[in-house]
């Protein structure tokens, strides 16, 4: 996940990126750290940016989801409870079998 530093700071998803990087490299080279994002994205991203942002939307609408895991699981799609966990390891939320399965559940419906 790439963190753009603009006007209001935001998350932006690898699919995001991928978008971003793809135009830019039609109207400039891209740098060397640019080509390496972009061959990354490229090898990662399975969902279009706007299906992204409303998976993303849509988690963020549980009680319990960040703004920062909400992205990790719109980049990752986890489809295991391990997955969900370990998106969470570090945060400083006990999840529930339901709140795993909610994830899960939704990341299904843009898979």
């Amino acid at each position: 996940m790439l963190k753009v530093m603009t006007m209001a700071e935001r998350y932006v998803g690898l699919s995001e990126v991928k978008e971003l990087l793809d135009s830019e490299s039609g109207e400039k080279e891209l740098c060397i750290a640019q080509r390496s994002a972009l061959e990354h994205s490229q090898a990662l991203v399975t969902l279009s940016a706007a299906d992204v942002k409303a998976l993303t939307a849509e988690v963020r609408g549980l009680s319990f989801m960040t703004e920062y895991a909400a992205y990790k699981i719109g980049d990752i799609l986890p489809k295991y409870p391990e997955d969900v966990r370990a998106i969470f390891a570090k945060e400083r939320v006990n999840l529930s079998a339901e709140d795993i399965k909610q994830i899960i559940e939704i990341v299904g419906k843009y898979l």
